[in-house]
């Protein structure tokens, strides 16, 4: 195979993973959430996630002190939003890890399949 029709059916099965594994999980979303929004959804699990979030900006406001010193306010701040933050998304992460689940799921199911059909294109069995 010349290298450039190597690298466009390269570049095409490439498109292809992706595209399964979009599908794959939409399809997933769709099964975790039977026919419900996504939006409230993900209101409840941020809603849920806001303690996480304040007990990281307080640990985050803490760990701007060192030692005897008090840190300036500006330090402190930051500190407090880099906690609050990692606190947010580690909350969200852990409230919305079924959905997460199932997306990936079907996505790896998806491309399983087409890893599968490809395989077979490649290397096609002969029963006879």
């Amino acid at each position: 195979m010349q290298p450039r029709n190597w690298s466009k059916s390269e570049l095409e099965y490439s498109r292809r993973v992706v595209t399964s594994a979009l599908e794959g999980a939409r399809s997933g979303r769709e099964d975790f959430l039977k026919g419900r929004s996504l939006t409230p959804f993900l209101s409840q699990g941020i809603r849920n996630a806001l303690k996480p979030a304040a007990l990281g900006a307080c640990v985050g406001a803490l760990g701007s002190l060192t030692g005897d010193n008090y840190a300036s306010i500006g330090r402190a701040l930051a500190f407090a939003f880099t906690g609050w933050a990692i606190g947010l998304g580690a909350g969200l992460a852990w409230q919305t890890r079924g959905l997460t689940a199932c997306a990936t799921n079907g996505a790896l199911r998806k491309v399983g399949r087409l890893r599968d059909q490809h395989w077979l294109e490649r290397h096609p069995i002969d029963y006879a």
